[in-house]
């Protein structure tokens, strides 16, 4: 990537759309689109004043080398810098469709401009000072986003409601480096800029701050990424049945043969608001098989991960191999929010049923330490015929209990982000710890500088290339 030259890129979903926008952002973006597009008018594109939507013909070449007219569409010149990206940017609107969008980018790259890497044009409004490196970074969040609370936290992000919170961090920390540099400076005179009680209650609040935001993460991550849900149980229980009854389209392949699922199967779905994202696990039992035994173990790892669980059991299955199974499985789910599921509820007895139930809420209260979990956390399903599903999704909700997300909320959702402030919150706790301990002030100094790289990282204050090409390969082309 040179930034310095001329970048173009389709903009919308390729296809999918009755209109489609190309970006063309450079130095050369308005001559090059010149070449493009010709407004009806006879003007030049240059001669129109900034932000004029303009009507005109769209011409590419054709295999001889001529330029022929294929569509009539809009053009828009941005001019430097009151664009997105800070440089000279032209948007071409045009009727939508694989091959006419195509043509039209193939068109403004035989006029010079080059084909946009994924994420380019935000890249360059971060590297033009558009924006901070955690604004750009919600654009991405906003395209991805899900539900209504990821979309907000998107929003509360690009505003600059985080970037505000890290810029009141960075001032208090600078003004407690200030404060401990100046008693280094002046350690020999009797000059007294802050006691120690008046840097440790700096610090009290710099901390403060700082365990609020990294606390955020873990709603965060679940509003972004959804609440993870481990599907576990014994073989042929018919977890793979419930993920597809679960996510309404046939994602897991269903088999009345044993151990049919040996890798674990995700899929996310928003219920009531919530995005919840569902991962099928293999089944858990005794085997020799070495493949197999791999999936248990990962089932096990991703139900460690998970914050809610749901025990699958198969009532055709003898009490023994389900203790096998609930004494592999419960462990696991402390902390975590349990339901406990008959699956195929139409195959078996009332009484049979009852008697399940019964030896299920035993077992949860003999092996599960620490499980939040009620006897009414048990109930029979059949997966196959989607009964009790809505039960089931109340208790989703229920369990992730996920706070409401006001405009101004100011809550971390990028691990990037939160690992940064993990970082820069052992500084300060390393800077209490100093000043507890009547360290001097070149020492504790040290720390303090530490903490301000780390919060000066999250915004792109402190950077390398490395980390902006591994941030913006998440990004779509044209954004």
């Amino acid at each position: 990537m040179f930034i310095g030259d001329t970048i173009a890129a389709i903009s919308t979903a390729r296809g999918k759309g009755g209109v489609a926008l190309l970006r063309i952002s450079g130095p050369d973006a308005i001559s090059i689109c010149q070449k493009v597009f010709s407004p009806k008018s006879g003007k030049k594109l240059s001669e129109y004043a900034p932000r004029t939507a303009i009507f005109g013909s769209i011409y590419a070449p054709d295999d001889r080398g001529e330029w022929n007219e294929i569509d009539n569409g809009l053009a828009t010149v941005f001019s430097a810098p009151a664009s997105f990206t800070g440089e000279d940017t032209v948007e071409i609107c045009c009727h939508g469709g694989i091959l006419l969008t195509q043509t039209v980018l193939t068109a403004c790259l035989a006029a010079g401009a080059r084909a946009a890497e994924a994420g380019e044009f935000t890249r360059r409004a971060f590297l033009n000072g558009k924006m901070d490196l955690s604004r750009a970074e919600a654009v991405a969040d906003l395209i991805s986003s899900t539900s209504k609370a990821s979309h907000r936290l998107a929003m509360n992000q690009l505003k600059g409601d985080f970037s505000n919170e890290l810029a009141g961090l960075r001032d208090k920390l600078l003004k407690l480096t200030t404060l401990m540099e100046l008693e280094l400076d002046f350690s020999e005179e009797d000059v007294e800029f802050a006691d120690r009680t008046q840097l440790m209650q700096l610090c009290d609040d710099i901390d403060s701050v700082m365990t609020r935001l990294t606390d955020s993460f873990a709603v965060g991550n679940a509003v972004k990424n959804g609440v993870p849900v481990a599907i576990v149980g014994e073989t042929n229980a018919g977890k793979s049945t419930l993920l597809n009854a679960l996510l309404r389209e046939e994602r897991a392949i269903v088999s009345d043969i044993s151990g049919t699922t040996r890798d674990t199967i995700e899929g996310a779905m928003n219920i009531g608001g919530t995005t919840f994202r569902f991962i099928d696990t293999a089944g858990v039992r005794e085997t020799q098989d070495v493949v197999e035994r791999i999936g248990i173990e990962r089932a096990i790892e991703q139900l460690k991960k998970s914050s809610i669980a749901l025990w699958l059991v198969d009532p055709a299955a003898d009490y023994t191999q389900m203790e096998i199974t609930a004494k592999k499985i419960l462990p696991e789910c402390k902390d975590k929010k349990l339901a406990v599921l008959i699956n195929k509820s139409d195959t078996i007895k009332s009484d049979r049923l009852a008697e399940i139930m019964e030896w299920g809420r035993n077992l949860v209260a003999e092996c599960g330490e620490d499980i939040v979990w009620n006897s009414d956390d048990v109930w029979a399903i059949s997966a196959r015929y989607r009964s009790n599903l809505d039960r089931l999704e109340e208790f989703l909700v229920r369990s992730a209990a996920l706070p409401a997300i006001s405009s101004g909320d100011v809550v971390v959702t990028n691990v990037r982000h939160y690992e940064a402030l993990t970082r820069a919150l052992k500084e300060i706790k390393e800077v209490k710890h100093g000043l507890n301990l009547g360290l001097s002030g070149d020492l504790v100094s040290e720390h303090l500088r530490a903490a301000i790289h780390n919060l000066s990282e999250i915004v792109g204050e402190v950077t390398n290339d490395e980390v902006l090409g591994n941030i913006f390969a998440n990004f779509c082309i044209g954004k």
